[in-house]
């Protein structure tokens, strides 16, 4: 289980990273292309807004392709931990009630 778990975290990692860079190189383009559009003519708006949505339109993919890996780690993780509480069910029974006395005592004193 911990080594899935280290898995699905390196995945996570590099999907975040993949979806911060790309996200940024965007932005760098809108700008870029904000910058042409304030100098363009009729014609240049037309390549410029074209350009905008062929840029958004890869945005959405990767946005997508995100998605789709983060809810096959979160049914991945989902299924581990069903197999564990299966497998160790008198231990999650007893994590659980230590964690609601703790709770029950935190806002027992406020």
């Amino acid at each position: 289980m911990t080594t899935e778990t280290t898995a699905h975290d390196g995945i996570i990692a590099v999907t975040k990273e993949q979806l911060v860079n790309d996200l940024e190189t965007v932005m760098a383009d809108v700008n870029s292309l904000m910058r042409e559009l304030a100098g363009s003519t009729g014609s240049g708006f037309a390549a410029v807004r074209t350009k905008i949505e062929a840029g958004l339109a890869a945005t959405r993919s990767k946005v997508g392709d995100a998605r789709t890996a983060a809810t096959e780690m979160a049914k991945g993780v989902a299924g581990a931990s069903q197999a564990y509480v299966t497998e160790n069910p008198w231990k999650t029974l007893s994590i659980a009630a230590a964690t609601g006395l703790v709770i029950g005592f935190i806002f027992r004193r406020r």
